[in-house]
């Protein structure tokens, strides 16, 4: 068993019908439990799928996996027609919450001040925020980690304010590569990665916080990463879920691979 287990996360967007959300949650619930990665605890799994899957994946992936949201409202509760808040979120079992994620920001107007504030909901109602940050353009890896430091320690500022901790899961997701057909490449990757987890772990007050990368992650990458990486956040490629059951397989080979350095 490694250290610490690799994060491995899937969010399922609005991709899927709540009949094929059902299915595939029964499919990785199959694949997680007959896995060694999650049976050695190697690996922890999450999946966030929308709003109106939320109970049936819950009953379904059980203690599998964590469920969680795709985003909540800065309040935790009042006249605000069509919003879900992280009280509610919780109420239903989830333990994790996306927020910032670079689809509502482009598409909805999510701001930085607003990121702060659901930054906020999610922590005082007991949520690790799957906090999605990146840079908008490529450049150089260093100009890259500081600007997704920035970001990061503005998101938590306003939780710091109120005293409200916990877990943070830091999703490095650049933004030129979401949806690309290619990740970043891996020596831009662990550049980056590698800066942001040091400083994420210097935080305190938000104990087991991890950095796990998104951006068109899948099969294959955790190898090349994995040294400066603690997971990875999945999108499409996670559709099907033998993907799913390969990357756990690369989890299950690295977390070896780790013990049997250790064990020199």
């Amino acid at each position: 068993m490694s250290a610490s287990p690799y994060v491995i996360g899937v969010s399922l967007k609005m991709y899927f019908s709540h009949a094929r959300t059902v299915e595939w949650c029964r499919a990785v619930a199959d694949i997680a439990r007959s896995h060694t990665a999650i049976a050695d605890g190697d690996a922890e799994l999450f999946v966030i799928p929308s709003y109106l899957s939320v109970p049936a994946a819950r009953e379904i992936l059980g203690d599998l996996a964590a469920v969680g949201a795709q985003d909540l409202a800065t309040e935790d509760s009042g006249a605000f027609t069509g919003e879900v808040s992280g009280a509610q979120i919780a109420e239903f079992g989830c333990r994790v919450v996306e927020v910032g994620h670079a689809e509502r920001r482009r598409l909805f107007g999510e701001t930085e001040e607003i990121v702060r504030q659901k930054t906020d909901a999610a922590l005082r109602n007991g949520l690790a925020p799957v906090l999605c940050i990146g840079e908008a353009d490529k450049q150089d890896p260093s100009d890259a980690a500081a600007e997704c430091i920035r970001q990061l320690d503005d998101a938590l500022s306003l939780a710091r304010e109120a005293g409200h901790g916990g877990r943070v899961i830091v999703a490095y997701e650049p933004f030129w590569a979401i949806g690309a057909s290619e990740p970043a490449s891996p020596d831009y990757i662990r550049a980056v990665c590698s800066r942001l987890r040091d400083h994420v772990r210097s935080l305190t007050d938000f104990p087991r916080s991890a950095v796990i990368y998104g951006g068109s992650a899948g099969p294959g990458l955790l190898s090349t990463i994995g040294d400066d990486v603690d997971g990875l956040f999945l999108g499409r490629f996670s559709h099907d879920p033998a993907a799913v059951a390969t990357i756990l397989d690369e989890v299950h080979a690295l977390s070896s691979a780790d013990a049997a350095r250790t064990a020199h």
